[in-house]
C-alpha cells in the first residue's frame, strides 16, 4: 500500500489538530478521505501507546475531572433498535486536568455511567502516584468509584454550579448567569481554595475548537467509535507534548517534568 510522503502526513495532522474537518483537509491537501482516515487510525494507535508509556509516575497537587458529550453516527434518540449497543449514539469523554501543569494525564471514552467512571478513575490512580486533591462535578458515578480506587489516599470534593433560570446552565446558546456553587467534601481534607472545575471546563472549549468532530451543529461528527478514539488520542498527544501552552510558555509535558523539549510528529510517524 502506498503511503503519503512525510511532509504530507505532517500537513494533514497539523490541519486536523487545529480544528479543520476531514472534508476540508481533502480540499486543501488533495489527499483522499480514505487515506486521511487510515492515517488517523495508524497515528492514533501510536499516540495512544505514547501516552500510556510516558504518562506514568506523575505527581500532582490538584486535578479536576469533567465529561464532555459527543456522539457517533447519530444522536442517541435517533438510533433504531438494531443500532443500539454497537458504538453508535451518545458518547462521553472523561477528562482529567492538572490545574498547575495543564497536563491531561487520562482520558476515557464511553457511556456516562459507573462502569466508565470506574475505568477512568482506575487509570488516574495508576498514573498519579502521590496523594492529591480531586474535584469533580456531582455525577453519581464518581461517588463509589473514587473511594473504590483511591481509598482514603485522596482529598476529594464534588462541586455543583447553580444557575439562574431552569437550572440547566444554558439559555439558548449562551450560558445562564451563575448564582452560586454547592460543595460537598467526600474524602479527606480538600483545600476549599482549590475546589474548582472551571479549568477542566475551559479545556472542553479547547477540545471543541481543535477537534472538528466536537463542533456543534455540523455534520463533522465521528461515524465510527474507533475513529473518535483515534482522533482523541492524537489530540491529547499533541496537546500534551507538542502544543505550547500560552500561559506556560512550554508544553504541559515539559511543565510536568516528563520531557525537557517540545516534541514533534517524528515521535509517532515512521
Amino acid at each position: 500500500m502506498n503511503r503519503l510522503r512525510r511532509e504530507k502526513q505532517e500537513m494533514v495532522l497539523n490541519l486536523l489538530v487545529e480544528g479543520t474537518g476531514i472534508n476540508s483537509v481533502v480540499r486543501l491537501t488533495g489527499v483522499s478521505k480514505n487515506a486521511i482516515l487510515r492515517l488517523i487510525k495508524r497515528v492514533g494507535k501510536r499516540c495512544e501507546m505514547s501516552l500510556d508509556n510516558n504518562l506514568q509516575g506523575l505527581w500532582s497537587e490538584a486535578i479536576e475531572c469533567d465529561e464532555i458529550w459527543t456522539y457517533v453516527g447519530k444522536h442517541q434518540k435517533r438510533l433504531l433498535p438494531h443500532e443500539q449497543g454497537n458504538g453508535q449514539g451518545d458518547q462521553y469523554v472523561f477528562v482529567a486536568f492538572d490545574r498547575d501543569t495543564k497536563l491531561i494525564p487520562v482520558f476515557r471514552v464511553g457511556q456516562r455511567d459507573s462502569h466508565t467512571a470506574y475505568q477512568f478513575m482506575q487509570e488516574l490512580r495508576r498514573r498519579v502516584i502521590n496523594t492529591f486533591q480531586l474535584t469533580t462535578d456531582m455525577f453519581t458515578g464518581y461517588r463509589h468509584t473514587v473511594p473504590a480506587n483511591f481509598g482514603m489516599n485522596i482529598h476529594y470534593a464534588q462541586l455543583k454550579k447553580l444557575y439562574h433560570g431552569d437550572g440547566t446552565g444554558r439559555e439558548g446558546y449562551s450560558p445562564a448567569a451563575l448564582k452560586g456553587v454547592r460543595v460537598s467534601t467526600m474524602i479527606g481534607l480538600p483545600d476549599r481554595k482549590k475546589i474548582c472545575t472551571s479549568y477542566v471546563e475551559r479545556q472542553n472549549l479547547t477540545i471543541r475548537m481543535q477537534l472538528r468532530r466536537f463542533a456543534r451543529l455540523t455534520n463533522a461528527a465521528s461515524k465510527k467509535l474507533e475513529n473518535l478514539q483515534a482522533a482523541l488520542a492524537i489530540h491529547f498527544w499533541y496537546y500534551n507534548f507538542m502544543r505550547v501552552h500560552q500561559s506556560l510558555g512550554m508544553t504541559p509535558a515539559m511543565k510536568a517534568g516528563i520531557t525537557t523539549q517540545r516534541w514533534t510528529w517524528d515521535y509517532v510517524l515512521c
